[in-house]
């Protein structure tokens, strides 16, 4: 029979199947076939009955009989029709199955060349009969087991009844190896298992060494083994916080010492020589694993010991969340192509030279005439400066046209009337491009904004090394933690962890800083029960910033058309802005509020700057008749000090760093001059005690001359921003006689060092 390609697609699986089946056939003192209980669980577990079934028959060849392997033959014949039946029927097997596991014990039972034991006083057929039940038996036991190891092990946390079928099934491939290796096998294996549980499960491995014990507290008859492998753990997880080396080479020693105590050395050379290599090769093995793969494993065997925290549940809906984002932002980036009709073709010129044609030429009997001689070509130049003038006269006419049309006057009348319709049309034609380009500029903005948080939301939370050494560093400071939850990179690095609610925020930022080697503070701390409450500390920034305004309205007037804005972006970035709307009074600093409170709403959202300045300047155009603001804007980064400084209309502005002084200068329009604002963009890398200083026309125009203003600024040594705005506002005063000439505005900005 043809095997599929793709049933061999899992060949190791079928490999180790075979192989345990065969450690199984000699679990029992008379090689009885308990590899048929695996044989059962792989056919109820789906996998391939015929590949399963080869497998079982070589596991046979264990029990050196012809009679065995025929028995075994039947037996995997037997289910290979029956699961035949079953998938051309489409239909799997229900609580039937365990009849067919009777059913196939027939041929052990009447096949199967077996004594019997002389301790039960039965016949051998009888005797067959009761550990053909047993098999079938353990069959459905070994189901969950082996369904655990194949789907769910190393994925998520298993069941209680996985873990117990999974010892059951560790318990009796333990005998088979001892039956068909020795001890000294068996101890290799299972001191193995047990240096991995200690390095990867920790306290979890005192469990696991007393399941892995089982096979010779068995064979013995004796619970002395199960205490000896207690000793064994509790060894290796002594030293286990100093690493795999150590832990090693403690259960060398213990092992060493248990065997004084057991008389081992009281045996020949060879008998030692052999069972201390059972012992120091596994501890060879384990030390010397490479870290990368060691973290692998741990990885994946950490949701044994995850408690709380619904890692699995969380990146599935973040995955979810950053899917639907996505999609949201493909929709507004189709809406932004939908309004965007790129460079549109200007046909209005030849649309009028048909209508003159249409009204003037028709019936002139020179028209022959004023087509050989190039009158209607001409007539595309006349056209073009009417559009440019807005309206033409005697001047403008192209030779051509004075020289040969007969009605040349008729022809700029007529001309000029239809361009005052085109200049209507025109404007109307350009309001709704411009707001058009206004939504497509919109539509690609929340697009982007859509997509970076979609990317954000995409990052699945995976466990980190950072979370064992913060809880350890708990544990000695005498802070027990029930969850700890790291996740992020660099500014977004973010430590969740839950503990008594009387604990001191300052201490435990202080406790994980030292620990993680990240500079941190305390960000939230949200309480969960009465006593219980989760510390959420984020990386802290290299630099502070605190502000100072100094403001005095026009003389006689009762508001200032100044107006400003300290907005904080995230936790790594502020924004600073200073706007001066033109004129003076209430309308004035509208026009500043507007434009601030804009510029404040697309920051927040994180839209980007290029379409903030252009989606402002275009509202303001559209809502504010001969009305502009002045704009003075600075987005500084926490962590680099690095300063995006935006001028539009401004003044000169300053960073003031010990004795040097930086002007910032910009030579735009003011936004709502234009139509497309191009403002001046600027990056200044701002230190520790550095000054940004924005002010308004009304100041700099106080001091005469920008040479001037540089001399008085170079002279001062401030202390703090505050201080130092009121103090140039004062002289500025000073120099308009103690009487503000103009609305006038300082403010000031110091970084401070925070690391």
């Amino acid at each position: 029979m043809k095997i599929r390609i793709d049933r061999l697609k899992p060949l190791p699986v079928y490999l180790a199947l075979a192989a345990a089946m065969t450690l199984l056939n000699f679990a029992l003192p008379h090689r009885e076939p308990l590899s048929f209980a695996l044989f059962f669980a792989a056919i109820s577990c789906g996998l391939d009955p015929f590949l399963a079934g080869a497998g079982y028959l070589l596991a046979s060849a264990a029990s050196l009989s012809l009679y065995a392997t025929l028995s075994a033959a039947i037996q995997a014949a037997f289910f290979a029709v029956v699961t035949s039946v079953y998938r051309r029927f489409r239909k799997k097997m229900g609580v039937e199955r365990a009849v067919y596991g009777l059913l196939a014990q027939l041929p052990f039972v009447f096949l199967f060349p077996h004594a019997g034991y002389e301790i039960f006083p039965f016949a051998a057929v009888w005797q067959k009969t009761v550990l053909g039940g047993f098999f079938a038996l353990a069959g459905l036991l070994f189901e969950g087991g082996l369904s655990a190891l194949l789907h769910r092990a190393f994925r998520c946390r298993l069941a209680v009844g996985e873990l117990a079928e999974l010892a059951l099934m560790w318990l009796f491939t333990g005998l088979g190896i001892l039956g068909a290796c020795g001890g000294i096998a068996l101890s290799l294996v299972a001191l193995t298992a047990l240096l991995l549980s200690v390095a990867l499960l920790k306290s979890a491995a005192l469990p696991l060494c007393v399941v892995l014990s089982l096979p010779f507290a068995v064979s013995r008859g004796s619970l002395l083994p199960v205490a000896e492998y207690a000793l064994f753990a509790c060894a290796a997880l002594l030293v286990a916080p100093y690493g795999r080396v150590p832990s090693s080479l403690a259960l060398f020693a213990a092992y060493a010492a248990d065997a004084y105590f057991t008389g081992l050395y009281a045996s020949d050379a060879y008998t030692i020589i052999f069972s201390l290599l059972s012992c120091a090769i596994p501890a060879l093995i384990v030390a010397c694993l490479p870290a990368p793969l060691m973290r692998k494993l741990e990885h994946s065997v950490l949701f044994y010991r995850e408690r709380t925290l619904p890692r699995i549940a969380v990146n599935r809906n973040r995955r979810a969340v950053g899917e639907q984002l996505y999609e949201v932002s493909s929709l507004f980036r189709e809406i932004e192509t939908a309004f965007d009709f790129g460079e549109e073709k200007d046909t209005a010129g030849a649309q009028l030279k048909q209508k003159l044609i249409a009204t003037l030429c028709h019936g002139c009997r020179n028209r022959a005439a004023c087509e050989s001689e190039g009158v209607y070509d001409s007539m595309d130049k006349l056209i073009a400066v009417g559009k440019a003038k807005g309206r033409v006269n005697l001047i403008d006419l192209p030779v051509e046209i004075s020289k040969h049309c007969v009605n040349s006057a008729g022809l700029m009348f007529a001309l000029n009337k239809h361009l005052t319709d085109y200049r209507r049309v025109a404007a109307e034609l350009e309001w709704a491009r411009e707001g058009r380009k206004l939504l497509a500029g919109q539509a690609r903005g929340v697009s982007e904004i859509l997509k970076e948080l979609a990317l954000e939301q995409s990052k699945e939370y995976v466990f980190s090394d950072e979370e064992r050494l913060f809880e350890r560093a708990l544990a000695k400071e005498g802070l027990l933690s029930s969850e700890i939850f790291i996740y992020g990179e660099d500014a977004s690095f973010t430590v969740s962890v839950t503990l008594d609610a009387e604990a001191n925020g300052k201490r435990v930022a202080a406790i994980a800083q030292d620990a993680l080697r990240v500079p941190l503070a305390l960000s939230e701390k949200l309480p969960l029960t009465a006593d219980r409450a989760c510390f959420i500390l984020k990386r802290r920034a290299n630099f502070d910033a605190t502000f100072g305004v100094a403001a005095c309205p026009k003389e006689g007037e009762t508001a200032s058309g100044d107006t400003h804005s300290v907005l904080k972006i995230d936790e790594r970035r502020f924004m600073v802005a200073l706007s001066d709307g033109m004129g003076s009074g209430e309308k004035a600093r509208g026009i500043s509020d507007r434009t601030l409170s804009l510029l404040e709403s697309f920051y927040k959202a994180k839209m980007p700057s290029e379409t903030v300045l252009t989606t402002v300047n275009q509202l303001i155009a559209f809502t504010a008749d001969e009305s502009f603001s002045c704009l003075d804007l600075a987005a500084v980064n926490l962590d680099t000090g690095i300063a995006d400084v935006v001028k539009i209309g401004s003044p000169v502005g300053f960073v003031l760093s010990g004795e040097t002084l930086q002007v910032l200068e910009g030579e735009s329009l003011p936004i709502g001059v234009l139509e497309a604002v191009r403002p001046a963009t600027l990056r200044v890398e701002m230190k520790a005690d550095d000054f940004l200083i924005f002010m308004s026309d009304g100041v700099t125009t106080a001091f005469g001359s920008s040479s001037e203003l540089c001399a008085y600024l170079s002279r001062l040594r401030p202390l703090n921003p505050q201080s130092l705005a009121e103090e140039i506002l004062k002289n500025a005063l000073s120099r308009y006689g103690g009487k503000a000439e103009d609305d006038m505005t300082v403010l000031a900005v110091k970084l401070t060092q925070t690391v």
